[in-house]
This record gives structure tokens, sequence and C-alpha cells, in this order.
């Protein structure tokens, strides 16, 4: 069963409080309800919500202020506004400076919906276990329901003996993994060593698993102890088994048969006690098939096997690896920065990510090497990742800008007659009065008139600064 999100609603209006919270408690939240920034901040230190709705005007310290609060404390942590129309660019430079979004009253119950589910998928703060009973898998940043499959499974396995095959594409963190299973094993206290199969040459790697001897090869000029011996007891991670040559894949089936490992140039086998953990992203069975992996090195190695799902897959874990990542580099290059605007998490959000969390953390590193803020900006995002603009709209974000567009031609059309262009959108002038409000548009400015068109022009401006 999913756990409620927990939200924080601050409003001095005691019948609007009470309306929200049977409303937000009916859509499954689990609701707190309080009457000042003071009560708000009180209950902060005690419990940190998933999300915090406020009004803006508030007795004391108003809703400006408690934003401000919670975002030198808790930068992750989502706040949405509500505003009346006089408070509308307050709400909007708040906005600029990280509030998730503003609501003007009275607001439609559907919006406010929208802007919970989305403030909750794109910001929500999730655990990160790091002690205790998580201290195994403290690495691993997720909330996601297949990575906690996932991470069931490994925790099950760990405590046997048990050969593990971990699949998954490039850059989805299979070697984390891998170290999180020996972390939950016992042989946690005896060492993990990882070996890339695909990274050392061919020459090389029989060697550099098994060690070798004085004079076994050109340039043995000593002893030299394998890999594998030198984990003894504890676990060696093959990562990119699949790109292991064939005659080294005998050796290394021996090895797992037999429990002894072969110096090169030696005559004599050395017994070993290590647990293997392999990793790859190609598709063994099909390797099998065309004769480039052994299948029964194959059925050696997957006595379990665990996919890691790529990040497209696990959305809900994208938002807190980016701010882990930030917050770990904005350390390491000594900046200032603390967070995401909530428009350049939405784009991380949202983005193919091919290269999975390895591509995630270059992005973050690359615009916190380049942050002059405290909260990374949305181009800045879209220029790590390299796409345009009109790549990174959400549904909700695409329907508006149509909605705006169409209105402006029908206004344009009309010469500014709100009942012919309500007609020809086949809706009620009262709805289409409601939707040029919307989107801030005044039927004035499209009159034919010059000085009717100049002498609204200010209140234009002023409308299109509050709407944006």
């Amino acid at each position: 069963m999913t756990t409620p999100a927990s939200i924080l609603l601050v409003d001095d209006d005691a019948d609007l409080l009470r309306l929200m919270t049977m409303r937000l408690t009916a859509a499954g939240h689990a609701v707190q309800a309080v009457s000042s920034a003071e009560a708000a901040l009180a209950h902060l230190a005690v419990r940190l919500p998933s999300l915090i709705i406020t009004d803006v005007r508030l007795p004391g310290l108003d809703g400006l202020a408690l934003f401000d609060e919670v975002r030198a404390s808790h930068p992750s942590l989502p706040v949405i506004l509500l505003t009346a129309h006089g408070n509308i660019p307050d709400a909007v430079e708040a906005t600029t400076r990280g509030a998730h979004a503003y609501l003007t009253k009275p607001f439609d119950g559907k919006e406010l919906l929208a802007k919970i589910n989305q403030a909750l998928v794109v910001n929500a703060p999730g655990p990160a276990p790091a002690g205790g009973d998580g201290a195994w898998r403290g690495e691993i940043i997720s909330r996601s329901p297949r990575m906690a499959e996932v991470l069931s499974e490994a925790r099950l396995v760990a405590a046997t003996d048990a050969s593990v095959l971990i699949t998954g594409d490039s850059g989805t963190g299979k070697e984390l993994l891998a170290r999180a299973i020996h972390k939950a094993s016992p042989r946690a206290a005896k060492p993990f060593i990882a070996v890339n199969c695909g990274a050392i040459p061919e020459a090389l790697l029989e060697s550099e698993l098994f060690g070798h001897v004085k004079g076994a090869f050109t340039g043995a000029q000593g002893h030299r102890q394998g890999l594998i011996p030198a984990a003894q007891g504890g676990t060696v991670f093959l990562d990119e088994i699949g790109d292991m040559p064939l005659a080294l894949q005998v050796k290394l089936l021996r090895v797992l048969q037999e429990r002894i490992v072969r110096p090169v140039g030696s005559n004599e086998a050395l017994p070993v006690d290590v647990r293997v953990l392999s990793a790859t992203h190609r598709d063994l069975e099909l390797a099998m098939a065309e004769g480039q992996f052994r299948p029964d090195l194959y059925y050696r190695l997957n006595v379990v096997k665990l996919r890691l799902p790529p990040l497209s897959e696990r959305r809900e874990d994208i938002a807190l690896l980016a701010q882990h990542f930030l917050t770990t580099l904005a350390g390491r290059h000594r900046k200032p920065v603390r967070g995401f605007a909530p428009d350049a998490l939405e784009a991380l959000v949202t983005a193919p990510w091919p290269g999975n969390a390895r591509q995630l953390y270059n992005v973050v590193e690359q615009v916190c090497v380049l942050a002059t803020a405290p909260l990374v900006p949305l181009a800045q995002v879209q220029r790590a990742l390299q796409m345009p603009a009109a790549d990174v709209l959400n549904y909700q974000h695409a329907k508006q800008r149509f909605e705006r567009e169409y209105l402006n031609q029908l206004l344009k059309l009309t010469s500014g007659h709100v009942a012919e262009a309500a007609r020809l959108a086949d809706r009620n002038r009262t709805e289409f009065y409601r939707l040029m409000q919307k989107h801030g548009l005044d039927p004035q400015l499209f009159r034919t008139d010059p000085l009717t068109a100049a002498s609204a022009s200010g209140d234009k401006k002023l409308s299109d600064e509050s709407s944006t």
C-alpha cells in the first residue's frame, strides 16, 4: 500500500482551511493544517512534510517569509503559494526564487490537485536510508517501487552465497548494487574487488584475475597476486562479463566449479573462497546462441538474476538523485548552489536519460560547475541536456501555450470583440472572459483604434508579468 503524501496547509481563513483539508484528505493525502507561519515552522521542526501549501497573506510572519525560511533550510521541499490578485507580483517573484507554483484565490480544485500531484512527482523529498537497517544500501538513492522490488530481492540473496548476475543498461548502477549485496552479506568484513572485464586488454585479463609467477611471460619480473585470490573470503564483482574472451571463460568456470585458481605460469593451484557477482548490459542468451558465451558458465553465474531498471522507468528517483549529486558536487567544487528551480527540476525529470544515472551525474556536474546562483535555472539544465526549450514542455505547459496562442488568434481575427471570439470558439462569453483573464489577455489591445490600444498597453504589460 502506498504511503499517503503529507501536506502542511497554512492559512488563517478557518473555513478555507477546513474545506481544503476535506478535499485533500478525500484525494488520499495526509493533511496537517495550521493558521500561521509561526505554527508551520514549529511543525517543520518536528516533522518534514512532502509539500507545503501556504497563503501569502498571514498574520505575523507572512507566507513569503515562510517560503524563504523553508527554502533556506529545506531547498528541495516544494511550496505552493495561495495569493489574492494584489499579491500576484510577490508570488511571481517567489516562483523565480524556487516556489513550485502559485494559485490565485478563488482557485479551481482540480487545478490545485494537479499542481500538488506535479509537485509531489517532481520535487517531493523521499527517504534515503543512511544508517541502521538501511546502511547496506546507503549509496543507492531511491524511492521507486521498481527499485524497492530489486533491493528486496538483493537483500534476500545477500544472505546466501549464491552467484548473482546483475543485468541492466549502462549507467544504471550495477556496481553499486553489487557493493550493496556484499555489504549485506556475511562476507561484508572481507574485501570487495571490482573488475571491469571489458576495460582490461585480453592479453592481460588472465594475469589480472588469476595472478602470475616470475618469468611467466615477457615483463613478468616477479610474482603477482591476482584479483580473485586478493578477495579471499570476500566478493569479486566481474563487470561486463559478456566481454570476457571464450578461452578465459573456461578458466573462470573452473574457478567456480573447483574453487581453485592457477596463476599464469604456475603448476600450483591455490584454493580460493570468494563469492562471484557479475554484471552485463549485453543479452547473454543471444551471445550464447551466437557462440560468444559459454552456456555452462552462464548457468553458473546466473543462479539469481537481478535486473536494474533504466532511469526512464524510475522517474520518481530523478529529483532525489539530482539533488543528492548536486549537494555532493557543490561541496567538492566549492559552489554555493543549493538546489534546482522548479522548472529546471521538471526538465530533468522529463528528460529521456539514455545514459541513465551516469548521464544524470554528468549533467548535474556541468550545471554545478557553471552555477552562479543558489538555484540552478531551467536554461542551464537545457544547455547541459543539449535540448531546445520546446522539448522539455510537459503536457500542461504545452496546453497552456496552445490556449494562449489560440485566444490571441481569435481576438486578432475579431479585432478584440469578445462576443464574436467566444462564438467562434463555441464557448459562452463568461467562460471566454475567464480564459482571457487566466492568460492575462486584454481585448482592448486587439481593437483597431490606436488610441484605445495605447491606453491599454500599460495594463497588458502588468498582466503579462503577472502571468509568467
